[in-house]
């Protein structure tokens, strides 16, 4: 055994030999600590198109938060945020993971709200410990939102004739095809109240008293980010980087992105995939751009 062992040992650990390790080694022990940052980028659903990267659920963004907060050195993990908000139910189970993650590893989390942060967007922000945009990013819409279309008497128009048959009064609400009737428009808007309501609990237990006093924020309505900061819903502006060299000027971003759906890692190489890809996600794509346009995006 050599007697030096214990010695070199040490000066490993110290960073006296630092030089001598391999370059990836020394690399290694050299580099400081780490903020990791999450993209949390599209609409929140919880049926993700085959294709498209622009969708946020558990399923979606699991692995991306979970390698995130298991990296060594970390100290704190950024989200990086651009949505216009989607299922309530997803938007939750997002937030709740990305707080037991954070307690667990006993680390700060940082939300920064680039183009939009709004309604299940800005509940995902809501994770954070603290909250950053860009003077000119879309933050809030506290609210609940329900659309559809009324097809009362097309069918009838082309002689097609529509059969429901159902075992309990209340199993069909709101058909698109009958005509709408008022204690289903009743019913939908307490269940929207109620959504509403946990929204803004949610809200009020994360920000606290950082919302300005007299400050009526649950609305539905949507500021820029430096009007956002007035109302307390930010804590500051500006850009993600900015915000992270000004917090942890020593530590080494690590950007994490939820993995591609196979069809999208498949259809990166093969021009025939791409098409039918394209063909197959076609509604679910229009679907994302109705959420983004109420936004002007």
């Amino acid at each position: 055994m050599n007697a030096n062992a214990p010695q070199k040992l040490t000066d490993v650990i110290t960073g006296k030999l630092t030089s001598k390790l391999p370059p990836k080694l020394a690399e290694r022990a050299e580099r400081g600590p780490v903020v990791a940052v999450v993209k949390l980028h599209g609409t929140i659903t919880p049926t993700p198109g085959p294709v498209s990267r622009g969708t946020i659920s558990m399923q979606t963004v699991e692995s991306a938060l979970t390698r995130a907060f298991a990296h060594d050195r970390l100290s704190a993990v950024m989200l990086s945020i651009n949505s216009p908000g989607g299922a309530p139910t997803q938007s939750a189970l997002v937030a709740d993971r990305i707080r037991g993650l954070a307690a667990e590893k006993k680390v700060p989390v940082l939300a920064f709200c680039e183009d939009v942060a709004a309604s299940g967007g800005y509940w995902l922000a809501c994770a954070a410990d603290e909250i950053y945009a860009h003077r000119t990013s879309l933050v809030g819409s506290i609210g609940v939102v329900s659309s559809g279309f009324g097809l009362s008497g097309l069918l009838e128009r082309f002689g097609v004739e529509r059969r429901v048959h159902t075992a309990g009064e209340n199993k069909v609400r709101l058909d698109p095809f009958s005509p709408e009737k008022d204690e289903d428009v009743r019913w939908l808007r307490g269940l929207q109240d109620e959504l509403h309501g946990q929204f803004t609990g949610w809200v009020r237990e994360r920000r606290g008293d950082r919302i300005a006093t007299g400050a009526d924020v649950f609305t539905g309505e949507v500021w820029t980010g430096e009007r956002a900061k007035e109302l307390g819903l930010v804590d500051g502006l500006g850009t993600l980087r900015g915000i992270v060299k000004e917090r942890f000027p020593k530590a080494h971003v690590v950007d994490v992105e939820p993995r591609k759906p196979l069809l999208a890692r498949i259809s990166a190489g093969a021009p025939g995939a791409r098409l039918g890809a394209s063909a197959a996600s076609l509604v679910d794509a229009l679907e994302q751009r109705a959420h983004w346009s109420r936004f002007g995006l």
